[in-house]
């Protein structure tokens, strides 16, 4: 179990981070009193509003929310941080196999993480559209006017939305603590109005109340799980966000504000059902009085686009963290803010939220019908990150067998019950999280398999060191000034790039780099562990700089540093200049050919022997050797990503029968 470094903060920076964590954390589960109770009863269910059934979906939403939030995610896998981060491709990175060959057991395991981290793109779709499209329903409660525009509306917000994401979180994330502050003031107060109502309500706390709705309404009681949900769809974004704040503030936030809150605004929209069931149509804003109603729908308009703002935050941070594990291509990282390098904008990630987003919203125009395609990925999301959890319980905490499939069994119960209820959805629009999810994983594993036969190609054409060198020493090349970085992915020996350097250019500088750049599998790597250098002679050093998986390379930076390394040892007094410098690359050029006829027991030449077997076969199918080609000619120049000087790069072309 590891250990929260930040547990010695001062009181008035715990309340700071906890304000801070209202906005970021809880954005999407505040929110859920906008559509959550009002898809319990949806008509389409059956289900009356009568004082059994009421009382009974209360109690469902209460235990939901205890046991999903509170008991599973704030006790228990918060504690499952990779030095202090967290989120699913964080604890799939607790699991990876390190350095060796994975087990067919692993192999599944990394597997359903990438899934689970494809499933959630598809809920960073889904949650700006319904909670904005909730938010501004209220003005039908209040006119007829708005009734057609309001799909409008809510596409027009989330334009803006996705427009200004270039300024940065750090100019829209000001306002979202004390937005969310006072959102959740106003639902408690308006929770409070309800009770007033029947105070009686309150009783549902008693889990008898659930039994006896599961019991008298069968398969109908099951299946409202699937609306239920709703009211915890914010879990894996509170554990994704732990990194930000830490788990004591997060803790915090929740048992101070968040849950209170919510609870008192279920429990009051429910007091309300029992003597109003008109309110059916929209529950949370008939507990809103008619003077207040607009300025409650901006307040909620405001709170959903706090709500949007995490969600596609928590995006770009799941694609740095992708392209940092090896799962997709490199891609433009634009950093928002000089102090918080977690702070960041990826363009072709906003636009395909973007185009996702209003689509859905022009295209269901109703939170009820994208509340018929919202769950699916939420709860297949938790029930990966439970089986994640319990891989960690035994093998990082080394629990006991019993203690750790006893959690892990209670936790599926639930998470089984939940995906199962949500399945009937599938055909009226939950297929679109997971037809999204089955895209980002087939893209995933293509890349995944993808590199892993490239790198085999790349080391098969690698002259190992105690050739080279030799060889270098004997012919003596013409040698001059400066130096010259050749960035390779394996650094075992001389990279196919510095083979055709020398072979066409005749010569080398009079220092030499070899130098790959490594992602570990933590979030981020101190200072002092970043360069891990060796002399070779001959004027050559092998380089290797270690990035964790939520960094981004800067190699000119790395050479600086490994510069003040070799002058306090007295090993180099030279110093590695960026303008005495020249880096060199190699441009492949992939070359698609069938799939050759391999003798029995024999692999095919190039073809990838570790690794976690993730879409790793021996060989590829032509169309995904052809997915993987596209996806490789327009990934991010390797000069921008390691944020190279692009006036001292030389780029070697070279094809490669892929």
């Amino acid at each position: 179990m590891t250990h929260d470094t930040r547990a010695n903060r001062s009181t008035s920076e715990l309340a700071f981070l906890a304000l801070a964590a209202l906005g970021v954390v809880y954005g999407d589960i505040g929110t859920s009193p906008l559509y959550a109770l009002k898809e319990c009863f949806n008509p389409l269910h059956g289900l009356a509003p009568t004082r059994e059934n009421v009382m009974g979906v209360m109690s469902l939403v209460f235990w939901a929310m205890n046991f999903v939030v509170s008991f599973k995610y704030i006790t228990f896998v918060l504690k499952a941080d990779n030095r202090g981060e967290g989120g699913i491709l964080a604890l799939l990175a607790l699991v990876r196999p390190q350095g060796k060959p994975g087990t067919r057991r692993r192999a599944v395991l990394v597997g359903a993480g990438l899934f689970g981290a494809a499933l959630l793109y598809g809920d960073g779709i889904i949650t700006p559209a319904i909670s904005v499209l909730g938010a501004v329903e209220g003005l039908t409660v209040a006119t007829n006017i708005f009734e057609g525009w309001v799909p409008y509306l809510a596409a027009a917000i989330l334009l803006v939305l996705f427009l200004v994401q270039r300024t940065g979180t750090s100019r829209v994330g000001a306002v979202f603590g004390p937005v969310m502050v006072i959102w959740f003031i106003c639902i408690a107060l308006l929770g409070l109005r309800g009770l007033a109502a029947d105070p009686s309500v309150l009783a549902a706390i008693n889990p008898i109340h659930a039994i006896r709705f599961f019991r008298d309404d069968g398969m109908t009681g099951f299946l409202i799980l699937g609306s239920v949900v709703l009211v915890v769809t914010g879990g894996e974004a509170l554990y994704a966000d732990m990194g930000h704040f830490g788990r004591r503030p997060i803790r915090l936030a929740w048992f101070a504000v968040a849950l209170p809150a919510l609870l008192l605004n279920y429990f009051g929209q429910s007091a309300w059902l029992l003597h109003h069931p008109e309110a059916l149509h929209n529950p949370f804003y008939a507990l809103v009085p008619p003077r207040a109603l607009y300025p409650m729908v901006a307040i909620a308009t405001a709170a959903a686009v706090v709500a949007s703002q995490a969600l596609i935050s928590g995006a770009f941070s799941l694609t740095q963290q992708a392209v940092q594990l090896g799962y997709s291509p490199r891609v433009t990282i634009q950093h928002t803010s000089a102090r918080e390098s977690g702070q960041i904008y990826i363009p072709q990630v906003n636009a395909a939220l973007c185009i996702g987003c209003i689509a859905l919203v022009l295209g269901m125009r109703s939170s009820t019908a994208l509340a018929a395609a919202y769950g699916i990925a939420v709860t297949g999301t938790m029930i990966i990150t439970t089986l994640l959890f319990h891989t960690v319980t035994r093998e990082r905490w080394h629990w006991p067998v019993a203690a750790s499939a006893a959690l892990a069994s209670l936790f599926l119960v639930v998470d089984l019950g939940f995906f199962g209820a949500n399945l009937v959805k599938v055909e009226s629009g939950g297929w679109i999280p997971l037809v999204v999810a089955a895209v980002i994983y087939l893209l995933m594993t293509t890349w995944s398999a993808g590199r892993r036969r490239l790198w085999a190609i790349v080391r098969e054409n690698t002259l190992p060191f105690d050739l080279f060198l030799p060889d270098i020493a004997r012919r003596k090349p013409p040698r001059v000034p400066g130096t010259a970085v050749f960035l390779t992915s394996e650094a075992s020996g001389a990279p196919p790039v510095l083979l055709h350097h020398l072979k066409h250019n005749k010569m080398l500088h009079e220092r030499v780099v070899i130098m790959s750049v490594a992602t570990t599998d933590i979030p981020l790597v101190p200072v002092e562990e970043r360069i891990e250098s060796e002399a070779l002679g001959e004027g050559f050093y092998l380089v290797k700089a270690h990035y964790g998986f939520m960094e981004t390379p800067d190699v000119p930076l790395a050479l600086l540093q490994l510069s003040q390394e070799l002058r306090n040892e007295g090993k180099d007094t030279a110093t590695f200049r960026t303008a005495d410098t020249s880096f060199y690359l190699g441009r492949e050029t992939l070359i698609v050919q069938p799939k050759p006829k391999a003798k029995p027991g024999a692999l095919p030449r190039g073809a990838a022997v570790s690794g976690e077997g993730i879409g790793g076969l021996p060989g590829m199918p032509r169309w995904r050797k052809k997915l993987f080609a596209l996806m490789a000619r327009n990934a991010q120049s390797a000069t921008a990503f390691f944020q190279l000087p692009p006036n001292r790069v030389v780029e070697l072309g070279a094809q490669i029968q892929f």
